[in-house]
């Protein structure tokens, strides 16, 4: 099993307090062990094969927004604590710039979370944001300005958490759109927004 960046450093702590423990309960070892085994889990980072066109999911969940902000459009995918963490290019491009914003630790789902920590991921025509949620206080974005990112490529990761945000280019509407609120995706899988064209 491939494992994101720091998956250890958060899971050796536990499985080297499961040994001490085991002095004072055996219980406490196999919580320890079974903590150590579920930060893992957490972290693993499975290959993905993009279909051939639309714009991709940029992270495992569910949809949480679907909205229009003056003539673009904005999908947002909840990871929760059961989903793959790794974030995934929604479209190829050269990364124009990695901007970190401190911010709030509300949780993803809310209305609040608009104010959250968070990385923008600025590409030519579209932008993908990394947004921390009440327990995830660590973005990694994998990428740096200059980089050339294929679609469907791994871009980063949260660590115990939560948003992940594709604004569409220009050129896509509401209309294009091929998900709605509350539908499960797949980051590097599921397309969610992809316009037909005509022949």
């Amino acid at each position: 099993m491939e494992l994101a960046p720091g998956a250890w450093r958060y899971a050796t702590p536990p499985f080297v307090l499961a040994g001490p423990l085991g002095l004072l309960s055996p219980v406490a070892t196999l919580l320890a062990l079974g903590l150590g085994v579920a930060v893992l889990l957490f972290f693993r980072d499975p290959d993905r094969t993009p279909p051939a066109e639309g714009v991709l999911a940029p992270a495992d969940g569910r949809v949480s927004v679907v909205r229009e902000e003056g003539d673009r459009v904005r999908v947002g995918v909840f990871m929760n604590v059961t989903d793959v963490h790794v974030n995934r290019a929604p479209m190829g491009g050269e990364v124009e710039s990695v901007e970190h914003h401190a911010g709030a630790h509300r949780p993803a789902f809310s209305k609040e979370s608009d104010r959250n920590e968070r990385v923008h991921v600025r590409f030519p025509d579209h932008d993908l944001t990394l947004i921390a949620g009440a327990f995830a206080r660590r973005i990694h974005p994998y990428v740096e300005a200059g980089d050339d990112v294929g679609r469907g490529d791994r871009l980063g990761h949260i660590a115990f958490g939560s948003r992940a945000d594709v604004l569409l280019p220009p050129a896509l509407d509401r209309s294009d759109v091929r998900v709605g609120k509350g539908d499960r995706v797949r980051a590097g899988e599921t397309v969610v927004a992809h316009r037909e064209t005509s022949e």
